[in-house]
């Protein structure tokens, strides 16, 4: 069942055209990844599905709903989480304080209970912290929940970040590039945790470099050329594509994919 359609969506900055007539469907319960070299238009196709950009362009609806130029917090609202290719965390915070930042949009009531000092504020808040140490376990990090975020591990923080945004109980989640950066052992956590967040029913839409990774985890692929979409399909099919093979991922690259 789709969860998310894209129709014809286009954005251009200055007169270059970085995403034009881009159209698919986001299947509920599958990872999607989004692949192809540099400046193929595939964080900016994020952008505009997250709200950062508006496209000049197009359509995109989310569970039903037409949410074409929405801003992020009426798509975070709507259920749709994000991380960022650079790190958006708090690092004056610890990870713990980090997670709970990300439950904000389902506590309604917590700023009318703060302000009349009700009961309720602190059994919300007790609920919250029990919520954010669940995540932090559920992404490995529960031995880092009072270290400052400024002190964890690069590779620790991309997990904290993808926790954070779980705190808000996405249906959609778009990773953009979450192994960039990271060694074999930290990229293998996180193929372990994008096929866990499949399996438990949290839609997820990649965005990556690492064609391991992309290859092991997609149950389908986009494949952008200069801001359009030249492929889409199972990983088998985009391996054995010529076009894709020549354009992005090169010989030893599919090889790679392979192993």
């Amino acid at each position: 069942m789709t969860l998310l359609q894209v129709d014809n969506v286009g954005k251009s900055f200055g007169g270059v055209r970085a995403v034009e007539g881009v159209s698919f469907a986001i299947q509920r319960g599958a990872v999607h990844s989004i692949i192809g070299p540099n400046g193929a238009g595939k964080t900016t196709l994020l952008n505009l599905l997250s709200g950062l950009n508006a496209p000049d362009a197009g359509r995109v609806t989310l569970d039903g709903v037409d949410v074409t130029g929405a801003p992020p917090h009426r798509l975070a609202a709507a259920g749709l989480g994000r991380t960022f290719q650079n790190l958006q965390v708090f690092f004056n915070m610890t990870a713990l304080e980090n997670v709970m930042v990300g439950r904000h949009l389902r506590e309604r009531d917590a700023l009318w209970a703060a302000m009349l000092r009700l009961p309720s504020l602190a059994r919300s808040e007790a609920a919250t912290r029990e919520r954010a140490l669940q995540l932090l376990a559920h992404v490995g990090l529960a031995d880092f929940a009072d270290a400052s975020a400024d002190a964890m591990p690069y590779g620790a923080l991309k997990r904290l970040e993808i926790a954070r945004a779980l705190a808000a109980e996405p249906k959609l989640l778009l990773l953009d590039e979450p192994a960039a950066g990271l060694n074999a052992t930290e990229a293998q956590a996180i193929d372990v945790l994008i096929k866990r967040l499949a399996a438990e029913g949290t839609t997820v839409i990649l965005v990556e470099h690492n064609m391991k990774l992309v290859m092991g985890v997609s149950d389908h692929l986009l494949v952008l050329d200069q801001g359009r979409v030249l492929a889409e399909g199972t990983p088998q099919q985009i391996q054995a594509n010529p076009a894709v093979i020549e354009a992005y991922l090169g010989a030893a690259d599919a090889e790679a994919a392979h192993a």
